[in-house]
């Protein structure tokens, strides 16, 4: 790969506000034919490399296998859009003991007062241990159903910490937090912006509590360390949709922060001025589940989900989705500019 210069005039762009700009080129669409693809939360370094943090699982394990296998991968690119280049696989499920025993998943890598922070969430088998030979035959021939409920129920948010982007990763021995006040069940999906105030901002989602349906609430804690320990606040993020995949910023211009989640259907995004009291965006949704190609045609899938926001220079650059079509899954980058 080779260096070339990338980005959208700056004075064409106004944070928060994100628009796609371009339609979806070949070099936009990581694919692997041995592994699924499903995210990805991009960084760039002091050479001018872009990394992506990703998650991955074999095919051979089916789709369904994200819960039992999937593993955080690091890949690079001299363009936020692409084309990627795997590089190395960074994090994996550490075994039967440690609440991360099984998988690492949907990950967000953030530089935060010298050192990279790489957020994940992983599961483990609570009392029951599970061997290889066993996770195997469940990826492969379908999870029991309390065997799922029992992975489901024990996914929380961990950290890992490095001096590099290049590792090595150090685990922390506890998840970051549990479920709690406007979540039950699990803490999951992490999003995390540091504020004007100093303080850290996390994100996760949980299930709604008192909700006979099957809704996800969004919750907030902050600490004043990015390692936590995070104090669940009251109100939700997002309580009245049931929504996934948060990802923020905090926009030091507009002295306000960011967050943009899925809805099944469409991708939306909301604002806030304190990082507590959250309200639809004027620009509510970003884009309906469906993507412009460089032909002119229009894609429909199955599953678009977990959107990330790329931000340089303070500015919404690049728009990371994870794309599911039949059996096949994969991610794909947009550019973006912003518009009042």
């Amino acid at each position: 790969m080779s260096p070339k210069q990338y980005g959208v005039a700056g004075d064409q762009r106004r944070a928060g506000y994100a628009t796609i700009h371009s339609a979806l080129s070949q070099a936009g669409i990581f694919r692997d034919s041995n592994y699924y693809n499903w995210g990805g939360s991009i960084i760039k370094d002091n050479e001018g490399l872009y990394h992506l943090f990703y998650s991955r699982w074999k095919r051979e394990n089916t789709f369904a296998g994200w819960l039992t296998s999937s593993e955080i991968a690091h890949a690079v690119s001299y363009h936020a859009t692409g084309p990627w280049e795997y590089k190395e696989t960074v994090l994996r499920g550490r075994g039967n003991g440690y609440w991360d025993g099984i998988t690492a998943h949907n990950p967000k890598i953030k530089y935060f007062e010298g050192k990279y922070y790489l957020y994940y969430i992983a599961t483990n088998g609570g009392d029951k241990e599970y061997t290889n030979e066993d996770l195997y035959i469940s990826k492969t021939k379908g999870l029991d159903t309390n065997v799922k409920n029992i992975l489901r129920a024990n996914q929380r948010t961990g950290v890992a910490v490095s001096n590099s982007l290049n590792g090595p990763w150090t685990r922390r021995d506890a998840p970051l937090i549990e479920p709690s006040g406007p979540i039950t069940t699990l803490t999951v999906n992490p999003a995390i912006a540091k504020g004007k105030d100093g303080s850290y901002y996390l994100i996760v989602k949980g299930d709604k509590p008192n909700e006979k349906r099957f809704i996800r609430n969004q919750a907030i804690a902050i600490s004043k360390t990015p390692e936590g320990p995070f104090v669940m606040q009251a109100n939700p993020v997002i309580g009245d949709l049931d929504t996934e995949d948060v990802s923020m910023w905090y926009s030091e211009r507009d002295s306000r922060f960011y967050a943009v989640f899925h809805a099944h259907t469409f991708i939306g995004l909301m604002v806030s001025e304190d990082g507590l009291n959250w309200r639809k965006a004027k620009k509510y949704k970003i884009t309906d589940k469906k993507i412009r190609m460089e032909d002119g045609s229009m894609f429909i899938p199955g599953r678009m989900e977990r959107p990330f926001i790329y931000i340089e220079n303070g500015e919404p650059n690049v728009l990371c989705l994870a794309i599911k079509k039949g059996d096949d899954s994969y991610t794909v980058f947009l550019s973006l500019f912003d518009e009042k």
